[in-house]
């Protein structure tokens, strides 16, 4: 098995069970690797988990770019909408990036992967909306939903929606 096989196994681990609790010898063996193997890899715990974080914002950001409309509305919501199917599919309890930065606040190389997954989350809305001006704020609608999906689900999704398709179309008219 190789480095990325073992991540995706990292980050489905740690999507079910999170990070504070889990011991190493249980991450080993949900690894599907020899100890050795998995320490050769990922050589500590936060290696782990930074080897999972980067495998979840890789497929995260694939997934939410594929087959996207042209930049604009359609684009963003269409992007809120695959949040919503990420959500349901890959992580109920919330974001993956955020409960690391929670389970490990004052570790300097979990803290600069999560920055980083958030950094380029925010290049992207300005991607597919073609709109720079509005980077702060779309990048905060995409994480408000991410963080209410726990309690809100689809609510939380159709409300960043409808403040996205509002926002945009409001600066749109002021530009006129």
């Amino acid at each position: 098995m190789d480095k990325d096989q073992i991540a995706a196994r990292l980050e489905g681990f740690f999507s079910q069970q999170g990070f504070a609790t889990p011991s190493v010898p249980e991450i080993q063996k949900a690894s599907g690797v020899s100890m050795r193997t998995l320490y050769r890899h990922f050589p500590s715990k936060e290696a782990m988990v930074i080897g999972a974080l980067d495998h979840r914002h890789a497929r995260y950001l694939a997934f939410l770019a594929t087959d996207a409309p042209p930049p604009g509305i359609d684009a963003i919501t269409e992007l809120l909408q695959r949040l919503s199917q990420w959500m349901v599919n890959n992580a109920p309890n919330g974001c993956l990036s955020m409960s690391a930065f929670a389970a490990f606040p004052h570790n300097p190389q979990v803290n600069a992967s999560v920055k980083q997954h958030k950094h380029d989350m925010r290049r992207l809305l300005v991607t597919l909306s073609g709109r720079e001006d509005l980077a702060g704020e779309l990048f905060l609608l995409h994480e408000g939903a991410s963080t209410a999906w726990p309690t809100l689900g689809e609510e939380a999704i159709r409300s960043a929606q409808t403040a996205a398709m509002q926002l945009m179309r409001r600066t749109d008219d002021d530009a006129a």
